[in-house]
């Protein structure tokens, strides 16, 4: 079972970064305009907003494009699907002080 479920994560990962490659190359090579316009915004109101951590982090997240984010996440089934084949292994543990 964990053969299948590395096969199939691999197919999918290995999909997702063709599917995003192809999305970056067809962008480069034709002249469709940009899906995703820029948001405007005044650098006054940038300025004076402060943002948390966490909000800063998903307005980097956001600002990816889609074809970037296809790729980042077939990396990362790339990657569990090397954790599931055993290939990549992570090994975990704690000792107590006690005598």
């Amino acid at each position: 079972m964990r053969d299948w479920i590395a096969g199939a994560m691999l197919v999918l990962g290995t999909l997702l970064v063709l599917a995003g490659a192809a999305v970056v190359v067809l962008k480069a090579v034709g002249n469709a305009p940009d899906a995703e316009p820029e948001p405007a915004a005044d650098a006054d109101t940038v300025a004076s907003r402060r943002l948390s951590p966490s909000a800063r982090v998903l307005g980097a997240v956001h600002r990816i494009s889609a074809a970037d984010r296809l790729i980042v996440w077939g990396i990362v089934l790339l990657v569990i699907a090397a954790i599931a084949a055993g290939a990549i292994g992570l090994d975990l543990s704690a000792k107590a002080g006690t005598r």
